[in-house]
């Protein structure tokens, strides 16, 4: 099992004939992605890896009857790339561009109210079930199959912890990286609600950092709404207050979204938080051991 996307989820590249969108498509179809069209307004008829160009979402979803979209295009054009997604009926648009501007994202979120379209990003790796599908730029080899779903702000900790589950003989159902931007489409409890309701989900690993109270209310969420075990790591334990580290929403201003403040959340919660980023994979195997299911999820790395 797995959420949001699968072997058969049929996917559009808006953008796909540009150099960054190129590559990607690439690596994506490598994976066994079904990318089945590539949108770049006024190339329709050209092809991109095997892969034919339509000058809408429209179009590209009624020919090919696809349900799910990845966006590489520029920031001042992104807003109106998933809005276009989003006109067209798409279940989800992953919107990979970065340094969207605020009040841009603000409009998209208005704008989807009432709407089907689930959206993942903006500025996120995207998204990846193991072995079946990838939406964006997480490398096909970090990961292996298994039972742990991953939702994260960051995605360079995305592909870190992946990997260390996988040195350590623990899979992944689905990674989703929900971007760091403070205006963004799916948040961690939306990602949670999912993992919870997979029945091949055993527990989750959540990836948070300062800035923010999202971490906070999953916290609380997870409390009140689950068994599942969950482990966390919270990044910028060392962020100074009001300098923003990396990510447009990391940042610590009137003394709130600090690392400290999450952490004790989480903790509360009765979750374990990882001390340092190499700790994440030693902090998910203690709290499966502690759940009871390290057994049903360990598998001996080949």
């Amino acid at each position: 099992m797995s959420i949001l996307v699968n072997k058969d989820t049929k996917v559009i590249v808006q953008g796909i004939t540009g150099k960054a969108a190129t590559f990607h498509t690439k690596q994506m179809l490598a994976y066994g992605t079904k990318i089945v069209a590539g949108v770049t307004p006024g190339k329709a008829g050209q092809t991109v890896e095997g892969v034919p160009v339509f000058n809408s979402v429209r179009d590209a979803a009624k020919e090919t009857g696809a349900t799910a979209s990845v966006i590489y295009v520029p920031a001042k054009f992104a807003a109106d790339s998933i809005m276009e997604g989003v006109e067209a009926g798409l279940d989800l648009v992953v919107c990979i561009t970065e340094h969207i501007p605020v009040l841009d994202m603000v409009k998209v979120r208005k704008y989807m109210e009432g709407k089907k379209t689930r959206l993942i990003g903006p500025n996120c790796p995207g998204i990846m079930t193991t072995g079946e599908c990838k939406l964006g730029i997480i490398p096909g080899n970090v990961q292996s199959k298994g039972h742990v779903g991953l939702v994260s702000r960051s995605g360079t900790l995305t592909y870190e912890a992946a990997f260390q589950l996988k040195n350590a003989g623990i899979g992944i159902t689905t990674s989703v990286g929900i971007g760091g931007d403070p205006v963004k489409g799916t948040d961690f409890i939306d990602a949670l609600k999912l993992f919870n309701e997979d029945e091949d989900t055993y527990a989750m690993l959540m990836i948070g950092e300062i800035g923010g109270n999202a971490e906070e209310d999953a916290a609380a969420w997870i409390k009140a709404n689950t068994k599942k075990p969950v482990a966390a790591f919270i990044a910028g334990r060392q962020a100074p207050p009001g300098k923003r580290m990396g990510h447009a929403g990391a940042i610590i201003a009137g003394g709130k979204g600090t690392a400290a403040d999450k952490i004790a959340a989480l903790n509360e919660a009765g979750i374990m938080v990882a001390d340092t980023v190499a700790h994440i994979g030693e902090t998910v195997v203690e709290t499966l051991k502690k759940a009871g299911i390290y057994d049903k999820c360990y598998k001996p790395v080949a």
